[in-house]
């Protein structure tokens, strides 16, 4: 068990939820159960990445690792490469479930995974396919939820829709119009159905559907991949400029590469911090996500503090990342560099908390940073790098 817990790098596990968690916060929209399948299979795609991971570098950390699970001889090549196809399948079929659009996303993140895995890794592409898996998981997130969001907004309005004219009414007119011969009647028989007809119901909206940019741009899956596009920008620069750092975690010798990260952890850092635009106005709440309790009043207090909180887990980002980033720059020896590999891996969970927030979404926020001690424990026990 415990070598397995090594390959998968369990300790890093808990950087993966966050992801489609940031994805639901950015539509203005209460997560799910199709929120709940989007982590399910991001949680077994990750892991595949991880299996595949050692499986393709299982000669190179012969040399330079090897006390790792399979150089040492604790897990073979094959259950390695079968764990990290199983978990692929797995991952999938979860997308698959959440519907054909998170299935057209979660494939184009497998996709990824393995290719960074099998050929991009050791190529200057390798950082970008990395950042761009993580931003995929992001609106794999989105994608699922605004499918669920969309049909149950779908059903509502079907239930709101007029009963049709029973009988005796003027839907037998209407019929009785439409039938051959009865040319002359028709205008008469229309009339007495529109006399008949009860009134349309109002249109309702789905509960949990915010006012902000998810639900005024509609909250299908595709527009709901557009809304969380600039959340999972910033998740994946930040995954590019971790992997760019952990390419010689196990030589070390690079400060270009972590001082490039500590420059780049300040403008993610400034930008998580920021409400987007239209959030706040001259002091005042503005196309801001209402979510609504089951008495229907408006969390007011909460999304008011949404941004002060976002600030603040912005700083805890800056912090848990650019501390050891600054010592791998000042002394790039392979254990700070390592070190500043696992701060930024670390450093993922406040930042998706940050983004979360950043979209009004202050419960998740909180939700997420609740995994950072998971995440520390499991530290401890097995490097997440």
């Amino acid at each position: 068990m415990r070598a397995w817990a090594e390959l998968l790098r369990v300790s890093a596990l808990f950087t993966v939820p966050g992801d489609a968690l940031t994805g639901a916060a950015a539509l203005g929209v209460r997560p799910n159960r199709s929120t709940a399948l989007a982590v399910g299979a991001s949680l077994c795609l990750y892991e595949a990445g991880m299996a595949l991971n050692d499986w393709a570098d299982r000669e190179e950390d012969a040399i330079d690792r090897p006390h790792r699970p399979i150089p040492s001889g604790r897990i073979s090549p094959p259950a390695a490469l079968a764990a990290a196809g199983a978990l692929t399948a797995a991952g999938l079929a979860l997308a698959a479930r959440a519907g054909r659009s998170s299935l057209a996303v979660g494939t184009a993140l497998a996709a990824t995974v393995w290719a960074y895995d099998l050929r991009l890794k050791h190529t200057a592409a390798g950082p970008a396919a990395m950042g761009a898996a993580r931003a995929l998981d992001v609106l794999l997130g989105a994608t699922a939820t605004a499918t669920a969001t969309a049909t149950a907004t779908a059903d509502v309005r079907e239930r709101a829709k007029p009963a049709p004219a029973g009988p005796g009414t003027g839907g037998r007119a209407v019929v009785a119009a439409r039938k051959p011969g009865n040319t002359a009647s028709a205008q008469a028989g229309v009339a007495a159905a529109a006399r008949t007809s009860p009134p349309a119901a109002p249109r309702t909206p789905s509960p949990g559907i915010g006012t902000g940019a998810g639900a005024a741009g509609g909250t299908g899956p595709w527009a709901g991949l557009r809304t969380a596009l600039p959340s999972a920008a910033l998740l994946g620069a930040h995954t590019v400029a971790v992997t760019t750092v952990s390419r010689r975690e196990a030589q070390g010798g690079s400060t270009a590469a972590p001082l490039a990260a500590l420059v780049a952890t300040g403008v993610l850092g400034t930008l998580a911090g920021r409400p987007p635009d239209g959030f706040v106005a001259r002091g005042g709440l503005r196309d801001v996500p209402r979510r609504v309790t089951g008495a229907g009043r408006p969390v007011a207090a909460v999304l008011a503090a949404a941004p002060a909180l976002a600030g603040a887990l912005a700083l805890l980002y800056a912090g848990t990342a650019g501390k050891p980033l600054l010592h791998a720059a000042l002394n790039p020896s392979p254990p700070l560099t390592q070190r500043a590999v696992g701060g930024g891996i670390r450093a993922m969970i406040p930042l998706q908390a940050a983004l979360a927030a950043r979209g009004g979404a202050a419960g998740i926020a909180l939700g997420v940073m609740g995994l950072v001690p998971l995440a520390r424990t499991f530290a401890r026990k097995v490097s997440p790098t």
